[in-house]
């Protein structure tokens, strides 16, 4: 079985980094280039071996194979890289039919630009079936939904999906070479199975008492299992998650992920763009009423939108339950607490306190590049108008961070 990264910035530097570092030779990790001139620069550059910095020490690893997402005439191919090209000859590089694979993808690691998830994954598209897996690893939220709608539409063809919330905080020092500069979590859980397998079973064995209940590969699927090759995948790229103990990988139920994610998108969504507009640093935020009060209005929008999002899933599970049940039994839209607006304030400041290096989003606006806002702010903007819930602090700042960009370096004061 094979692994494949898609995108490698410092997210996905790491990930790559960490699965080669832990999985047997048996089962190869891909790193996959838009073009032969990216590939070519990365070969230059690191040859191909990444590295990992903590605390000053270098650690250092190999052994990946590198397919590029062009020159080939059939749609979701992939190249081999050819190490032996010179930057001149990579325009008009055509490869050898032996050097173009089609070969299902079974599991691919997205941590490319959310911008450019959409388009990228449906080059990928003729490669990936139901067996595949595909493990987004990306700050914000919608992006699944985007690809359902856009991309996988039919729940009968569409991979298994992986989301995952991750809080290690890295920073790419070099082509290759990821600086580890706060140890997080990651913790990730399986979509729901459109075919109606159950992942999480054994969370309500009756057999086993609450504290024995933990969530198994066996219930992904197991030898035996008549659908064994189509969940095969599935259960091995968990298996690999689960060992990235350096990251502190942890498998839990979606739900649980779900809150994790938003709790995340929040932090993001107050740092991000107001780090954008003010050209600072993230620790430079919250010593001053302003950032304070939208801190706090952000935090208020947002545990409204999770708790009115929250209670319309819980009536419609119970209203799938059928007449026989009474509604009036089931606590409708229990609110976490650590989705209540003073936690998620809290959380905010914490992570501003511990991040003293320049966010992505001013990152993007300082180099050119669009910024991500439409999945942080923007997703709860646009919940907002899903629920009928206002969220005017959210859509301003959503205004102002594109006003911010289309204001070119050269001609601000």
């Amino acid at each position: 079985m094979g692994f494949y990264v898609l995108g490698l910035g410092a997210t996905g530097t790491l990930i790559a980094y960490h699965l080669r570092a832990v999985l047997p030779p048996s089962q190869s990790v891909t790193l996959i280039h838009r073009s032969f001139k990216n590939a070519w620069v990365a070969h230059q550059r690191c040859k191909d071996v990444l590295s990992v910095e903590t605390g000053g020490v270098i650690q250092k690893c190999g052994g990946f194979q590198i397919e590029v997402l062009e020159k080939h005439d059939r749609p979701g191919a992939g190249v081999t890289f050819n190490p032996n090209l010179t930057r001149d000859q990579t325009p008009n590089y055509v490869p050898p039919a032996d050097d173009v694979h089609t070969d299902p993808i079974t599991a691919v690691f997205v941590t490319a630009r959310m911008l450019k998830t959409t388009n990228l994954l449906s080059q990928l598209l003729p490669r990936l079936n139901p067996s595949s897996t595909v493990v987004l690893l990306q700050n914000g939220m919608g992006i699944f939904e985007e690809l359902v709608q856009q991309v996988f539409r039919n729940p009968e063809t569409r991979p298994n999906f992986i989301l995952a919330s991750n809080t290690n905080g890295a920073w790419l020092k070099g082509t290759g070479h990821v600086v580890c500069a706060e140890h997080g979590t990651l913790e990730f859980g399986i979509v729901s199975d459109p075919r109606k397998r159950d992942f999480e079973a054994s969370l309500i064995a009756e057999t086993k008492p609450n504290y024995e209940r933990h969530l198994s590969l066996d219930d992904i699927t197991r030898p035996g299992d008549p659908l064994y090759n189509q969940y095969r995948g599935l259960r091995e790229t968990v298996a690999a998650l689960n060992s990235l103990h350096a990251l502190g990988a942890k498998w839990c139920p979606i739900a649980d992920v779900q809150n994790a994610m938003r709790r995340k998108l929040v932090v993001d969504a107050v740092i991000e763009p107001l780090t954008a507009l003010m050209g600072c640093r993230n620790g430079a935020l919250f010593r001053d009423r302003g950032s304070t009060n939208i801190l706090e209005n952000i935090c208020k929008e947002a545990s409204e939108l999770f708790r009115r999002q929250l209670e319309k899933e819980t009536e419609s599970w119970v209203d799938a339950l059928g007449p026989d049940v009474d509604p009036s039994q089931i606590p409708v839209g229990r609110m976490p607490l650590e989705l209540e607006a003073e936690h998620l304030s809290e959380e905010v400041r914490q992570a501003a306190r511990r991040r003293g290096n320049i966010s992505t989003m001013l990152f993007d606006i300082i180099h050119s590049r669009p910024p991500e806002i439409q999945y942080l702010n923007g997703y709860l903007v646009d919940l907002g108008k899903q629920l009928g819930i206002p969220t005017p602090v959210n859509s301003t700042l959503c205004d102002m961070v594109y006003m911010r960009r289309s204001v070119p370096e050269n001609r601000r004061l």
